[in-house]
């Protein structure tokens, strides 16, 4: 008897262990969910850290990757973080104004930055990292920001002037900050996700919308919109963040592993926006379906001059001092605001 009950008690604890050692097998599951189309900067990059995530963990971590909008739209996925439907996104900078950190939008502030070199000193620097610690109040960690580049604007008609798009109706993401940007040049602000943006602009909702050029030509826009003006008036990058929560209930070794994952990505992101954007607006001219506008160096003052007091009445919004920050980083290359 006591030689068959110290079997059974080997046997269950080796049952024990073998179900133990089962479900410490399963991988951890990260749900990755952006709404642009997977051939973007931003969804290349996305891949590269789900190759590097499963590579360096040896499996120990699995990464799905869902873009163009297959699980949440623009204002569903931030809640779907916070909820951990999802575990990670990349959001446009803009998305956190509605969340409540309004301070975000200062990078849809048109001509707020004059060069790339200021942008990244902004986004690595100081000031950078003091806004995503702002995020983790709401349930989220920020882990980088990715570029995507400088916004044109297309439309039906030539814009060759900030007169040209008064009385459009643009497209924008929800920011307060971009709905002044649109009025200061005479527009009707509309607000829609960015999935709907090719139907809008076919049926005739919206008359035009910015974009940097490989999101317009990746969603199919050039298709639908006659006329683009080089403009570069504003940037859209992303923060990649992730629900807290579960980042802060990983194993040490496997966050520490995927920090150096999401590091490595950022770097291809922002290394190739770029070349991608190029690439895009040189098959979009390709087409021959858009006709682009280079404007002038004086041209792009008048843009300038239309659209800096947007600054100004962004202060109480964003904060001057934030403003002010940026105007320094700026000051330290060479370029006067």
């Amino acid at each position: 008897m006591k030689f068959r009950t110290l079997v059974g008690c080997v046997l269950a604890g080796v049952l024990v262990a073998g179900s133990a050692m089962a479900q410490q097998a399963q991988p951890i599951v990260i749900k990755f969910s952006h709404v642009v189309a997977a051939d973007t900067p931003k969804g290349k990059a996305a891949e590269m850290f789900k190759k590097l995530a499963e590579e360096r963990t040896k499996g120990r971590v699995k990464v799905e990757v869902y873009p163009n909008s297959q699980l949440y739209k623009d204002k569903e996925e931030l809640e779907a973080l916070q909820l951990g439907a999802v575990q990670m996104l990349a959001p446009s900078l803009a998305k956190f104004g509605p969340l409540g950190v309004k301070e975000f939008e200062v990078f849809d502030l048109p001509y707020i930055f004059p060069s790339k070199e200021v942008l990244r000193a902004v986004t690595e620097g100081p000031i950078g990292m003091s806004l995503l610690k702002k995020l983790e109040s709401k349930g989220i960690i920020g882990l980088g920001y990715w570029d995507n580049g400088f916004k044109i604007l297309s439309a039906n008609k030539p814009l060759k002037s900030p007169a040209d798009v008064k009385g459009l109706k643009m497209r924008i993401q929800s920011s307060k900050v971009l709905d002044a940007q649109m009025r200061a040049l005479g527009a009707l602000p509309q607000v829609m996700a960015f999935s709907e943006v090719y139907q809008a602009l076919q049926t005739g909702v919206v008359d035009g919308t910015e974009n940097p050029p490989s999101n317009m030509y990746t969603q199919k826009m050039h298709e639908v919109q006659k006329y683009g003006t080089l403009t570069n008036h504003g940037y859209l990058g992303y923060a990649v963040i992730v629900n807290k929560k579960f980042w802060e209930g990983l194993p040490a070794d496997i966050r520490a592993t995927l920090e150096g994952a999401m590091n490595e990505s950022t770097r291809f992101a922002n290394a190739i926006a770029q070349t991608e954007n190029d690439d895009s607006l040189a098959a979009m001219k390709a087409s021959g379906k858009t006709e682009f506008y280079q404007p002038t160096k004086e041209e792009i003052d008048v843009w300038r001059k239309t659209l800096l007091p947007v600054h100004k009445d962004m202060e109480g919004r964003v904060g001057a001092e934030l403003i002010q920050a940026i105007y320094k980083e700026s000051e330290k290359f060479g370029f006067k605001n």
